[in-house]
């Protein structure tokens, strides 16, 4: 069903393009800024309008880009969104004033596309679709089947949140450098909260990124060492196979941290159980 009118609002968007050969003009998009500005001027010191990063973060999309450029600098990409999340977080001025500066000084590597106007009624809905769009690492296909990615999972997990009306209730995009280390760029897809108890859900493939699986099994750790009331699920295109080893590699790792794995043809139930905890 489409939006109403009155349900839309405009919205605003760039692209961050990595540039390693000027003289060839090649680039490829590694991440986007969304703002969303107030309808009306804030008075000084306010919050800023609400705003939005997101980098590249699939090891997938990473080598895809270390293939295509073989000296990119995953460090200098990997470490920016943390820098760009803290800096836009601060009052309307200052953020405006870093952007116009971001702008001014970004060396030729990195450079920033044109800011588009854009329509739209969810904010975080938007900033999934633009990463989709124009981030994310193309599908590959097999046989006419688009491949599992984890960019396909996160769809069918807010699927299937919106189905059962729990969506507004789950915190996306977690930051947990407060639990590892300060700078960590790594976000956690969902989580959520219910007597005391805080649950997350990140999606994580079988069949490839086994370093994304790495990363949540030593950040769960990290979470319980801090606090102790917390539940991990992973989401994974398929049940794991036990004849396959690299299945088994991912569940044994995930079992040292009691994380659950959660497919996705058992999503829905899980859903279902879950909506009446998050009243």
């Amino acid at each position: 069903m489409m939006p109403h009118a009155e349900q839309l609002q405009t919205m605003y968007y760039r692209i961050l393009r990595y540039t390693p050969n000027l003289i060839r003009d090649e680039w490829l998009n590694v991440g986007l800024i969304l703002e969303q500005l107030p309808l009306v001027p804030l008075a000084p010191g306010a919050p800023a309008a609400r705003r939005g990063v997101r980098m590249l973060d699939d090891e997938r999309g990473f080598s895809r880009l270390r293939r295509l450029h073989p000296s990119a600098d995953d460090a200098l990409l990997r470490s920016l969104a943390p820098e760009l999340e803290s800096r836009l977080r601060g009052t309307e001025k200052q953020a405006g004033e870093y952007l116009a500066k971001l702008e001014d000084s970004l060396s030729n590597v990195l450079q920033f596309s044109p800011r588009r106007a854009v329509l739209a009624e969810d904010f975080e809905a938007e900033m999934d679709r633009l990463y989709r769009e124009h981030v994310a690492p193309p599908s590959q296909t097999r046989t006419g089947i688009v491949e599992s990615t984890k960019e396909w999972i996160r769809s069918r997990l807010k699927d299937v949140f919106v189905r059962r009306r729990i969506l507004d209730k789950m915190q996306r995009g977690v930051r947990v450098d407060e639990f590892t280390q300060p700078g960590d760029p790594f976000h956690i897809d969902y989580a959520y909260r219910y007597n005391g108890m805080r649950g997350y859900l990140h999606a994580v493939p079988l069949g490839r990124d086994f370093s994304n699986a790495k990363v949540y099994a030593y950040t769960a750790e990290r979470i319980r060492a801090k606090s102790s009331q917390a539940e991990f699920s992973a989401v994974t295109e398929v049940a794991p196979s036990p004849e396959n080893r690299h299945h088994e590699f991912i569940l044994r790792l995930f079992a040292e941290q009691e994380i659950k794995v959660l497919p996705l043809n058992r999503l829905e139930a899980f859903a279902e159980s879950l909506s009446p905890r998050l009243r």
